[in-house]
């Protein structure tokens, strides 16, 4: 599967505006294209005429370029479907051919998809009598980074939950290649006390969404508020029928799915008139096609408590605040450091993640308050530090920045220095070529 196979909408955008210009704009009100958009005030014809179109990109090829050309293509494109009113959200998956995976104690898993996750959930010993986490994926895992990010946020769980001790070796790449196998307080690798960790303090729930973006079209279309409702109405059957109450569920939402999980949270809200515990959003992605009346995707009101890792703003991800609290690996105009590509960069708010889970990790992200990279890196960030991560406290509010390590383990776990108040503020960015939030 792979997600951006075809860019053949591309060539509609381009047509589109190119027609309206060429014969004149014969709508009116909010769907006249105005001049200041035209494509070629801001693109050159050679840029508009390299742009792909048909199958001439695919994932793989977006992981061959280097991050900065990465991030030029996506925004090109995220700013023509941004340019052409008609491009409404229109990909709806069914319930049945969303893969769900229960992940059992003993590392085996059960499937089935989302029409099913109910029924499945009562006959799964204990289900609900603790922690209910349920992670939307974001992308295919055809794509190596997705594949081990995902692997390893499952892995954290498994230890968290179960007190289960990852065996590390090569065949299971718990080390990149690039990482020597040592004793670190790292994702990899852990004391032998976690293996008699207590066990069913929880249970993780996998919603595969990801596995149905099969190419661009789906996932530049993806209905991001259907598709949430569709997950919201089925976390409200959970509660019904499962008996799964709604402090003990945590949603966390990769990419996409993060969005997906702000409006299955606003879903769950009006069904129940309650809210969720808590979404995390794993470098929430740009959302390329959405009605213009709607306010889609995820915000903070969501849940009780919403937090968002931002690792890739400037490629799939999007630097537009989404919760109470916002985490900016690096600031919010840079990629995570040591990413090759933006999937890679993209996924590695995945990986950050998955580290604080691990048992002894959970501070292993200090950050604080500030309103750009240049404050933080001169100290002058207001507020108490925070932790981004599992242990995220739940009254947090505003932006925090924080530098992690090019390669794992991650975190540097260095407490950052205290400041003199409490909260973070939701300030304008002033570093960053690029000010527009996208």
């Amino acid at each position: 599967m792979k997600l951006l196979k075809t860019f053949g909408l591309l060539v509609l955008i381009v047509s589109a505006v190119s027609a309206g210009h060429k014969h004149g704009n014969h709508g009116s009100g909010n769907t006249q294209v105005s001049s200041n958009l035209r494509p070629t005030s801001w693109l050159s014809v050679q840029e508009l005429q390299s742009l792909p179109s048909g199958e001439d990109m695919n994932l793989q090829q977006l992981e061959d370029m280097s991050v900065q050309e990465g991030e030029r293509l996506i925004g090109k494109i995220y700013h023509l479907f941004k340019i052409n009113h008609n491009m409404s959200p229109s990909y709806v998956p069914s319930a049945s051919n969303v893969p769900v995976v229960f992940v059992r104690p003993n590392g085996q898993s059960v499937e089935t998809n989302l029409n099913e996750l109910v029924t499945k959930a009562k006959q799964q010993p204990n289900f609900g009598n603790e922690e209910v986490t349920i992670f939307i994926t974001g992308l295919p895992q055809t794509s190596p980074a997705v594949a081990k990010a995902n692997k390893k946020l499952v892995q954290a769980y498994m230890q968290r939950y179960y007190g289960q001790q990852q065996p590390v070796n090569a065949n299971n790449q718990d080390y990149d290649s690039n990482e020597r196998q040592q004793a670190t307080s790292s994702e990899e690798d852990y004391s032998e006390s976690w293996k008699q960790q207590k066990s069913n303090r929880g249970n993780l729930v996998i919603i595969k969404l990801g596995a149905v973006l099969t190419n661009f079209k789906r996932y530049a279309l993806l209905d991001v508020e259907q598709t949430g409702q569709m997950i919201g109405k089925t976390l409200v059957q959970l509660t019904d029928e499962a008996d799964v109450p709604q402090e003990i569920i945590h949603l966390i939402g990769q990419g996409i799915g993060a969005q997906v999980a702000g409006a299955a949270g606003r879903q769950y809200k009006r069904w129940t008139g309650h809210q969720l515990r808590r979404i995390t959003a794993l470098d929430p992605a740009k959302i390329f096609a959405s009605n213009k009346n709607v306010l889609s995707g995820l915000a903070r009101g969501d849940a009780d408590f919403v937090d968002a890792i931002h690792s890739s703003t400037c490629g799939m991800g999007t630097r537009q605040r989404v919760g109470d609290v916002d985490f900016y690996v690096n600031g919010p105009a840079s990629a995570a450091p040591g990413a090759d590509n933006v999937v890679e960069a993209a996924m590695r708010a995945t990986r950050y993640y998955a580290e604080s889970v691990r048992p002894g990790n959970e501070r292993n992200f200090a950050a604080v308050p500030a309103s750009s990279k240049q404050q933080y890196e001169s100290n002058e960030g207001y507020g108490k530090r925070a932790y981004m991560g599992i242990a995220t406290d739940f009254d947090l509010e505003g932006d925090y920045i924080l530098k992690v390590n090019s390669k794992s383990p991650f975190g540097k776990s260095a407490p950052a220095q205290k400041q003199s108040t409490y909260h973070g503020q939701h300030q304008a960015w002033k570093s960053g070529k690029n000010q527009n939030n996208n």
